[in-house]
């Protein structure tokens, strides 16, 4: 019934409470600890139940994802910039006009 605690155990256990607490509380303490450990109980299988369907949850996620054809990757706006070489400036050129001054009568 409680594990390796047997029926001699348990009188000695429920004798040493009816002395410690008396006759009067005995009755309100069982009813307390029932209450307690049915808390216990329904938490308990509330937290499995709900780490139960996170599980079922990321199994479907990960079928979905094997059964769904992969799709050619979009390209973003940011990643545009980056792969495009940055526009180059005008280079400002300044052409060099030598005016050679000639005498008349001398030529080349």
């Amino acid at each position: 019934m409680f594990g390796s605690i047997g029926m001699p155990e348990m009188l000695v256990i429920l004798v040493i409470a009816l002395l410690v607490f008396g006759p009067r509380k005995l009755p309100e303490l069982g009813k307390s600890l029932g209450r307690s450990l049915a808390e216990f109980k329904r938490a308990s299988n509330e937290l499995r139940n709900t780490l139960e369907e996170e599980v079922r949850f990321e199994e479907q996620r990960e079928q979905a994802a094997r059964s769904a054809p992969p799709q050619p990757p979009v390209a973003t706006q940011a990643q545009v910039d980056v792969t495009e070489p940055p526009p180059q400036p005008p280079v400002a050129t300044q052409a060099r006009t030598e005016v050679a001054e000639v005498e008349p009568g001398t030529g080349p």
